[in-house]
């Protein structure tokens, strides 16, 4: 595992990699993030503003997605994985919505992971970016990113990521690391092809060097 300066040097490096990092999933509203974070499970971010670019301007607000059928939503959302899911979640989050806060994204983290297809991911991306409360949301870049350098346990549940991380990261900073991990696991430290070779964190990560000596052996 990681020391207290090793994971502060990591962070550093992050931010020096992707001093820009911000969520990439376009809104212009609490409400039409949580909609675009409710689509975005088990699918990217690319796909869901694709969807969006046209879902946005037909559904203005959560009275907007009530009106229309459930077939009609899922047709309008039917690239995504998981639609027929996702729309019905949709539906049941605008009624809770009107019926429980006169039509306003609450803003606490207890309240959003309530709402129907918000779990504890999503409530921490809406508090976070929408309504600037410290969050660290673990998707799998960040657990991924987590687990092979070593700050995490390799068998920590996402939870237990997250906890670690809060304990772990300055708590001013926990919204931009989450962020910048995503960032480094999406661009660099890929899932199947991880770019080892030119990681500046190469050291220090235990799931690089053990990829790099398996590449030797090979060779």
């Amino acid at each position: 595992m990681l020391t207290k300066k090793q994971i502060r040097y990591c962070l550093d490096v992050m931010e020096e990699m992707f001093p820009n990092a911000e969520g990439e999933l376009v809104h212009s509203n609490p409400f039409e993030l949580v909609i675009a974070v409710l689509l975005s499970a088990q699918c990217t971010d690319k796909l869901v503003n694709k969807v969006t670019a046209d879902l946005f301007k037909k559904y203005k607000k959560p009275e907007d997605y009530l009106e229309v059928t459930l077939e009609e939503l899922e047709q309008d959302i039917k690239s995504i994985g998981l639609y027929r899911t996702k729309a019905k979640n949709i539906k049941k989050l605008c009624q809770v919505l009107l019926d429980d806060y006169n039509g306003e994204v609450p803003q606490t983290k207890e309240e959003l992971v309530k709402l129907a297809g918000v779990g504890r991911k999503t409530a921490n991306v809406v508090a976070s970016i929408a309504f600037n409360e410290p969050a660290i949301a673990v998707d799998t870049h960040v657990e991924r990113v987590s687990k092979r350098l070593g700050i995490c346990r390799w068998k920590d549940s996402v939870v237990q990521v997250e906890e670690t991380l809060m304990r772990k990261v300055p708590r001013d900073e926990w919204s931009v690391t989450h962020h910048r991990m995503i960032f480094f696991g999406r661009y660099h430290c890929k899932a199947r092809n991880p770019n080892c070779p030119e990681c500046p964190l190469l050291e220090l990560c235990r799931e690089g060097q053990k990829r790099m000596k398996k590449a030797a052996v090979v060779k």
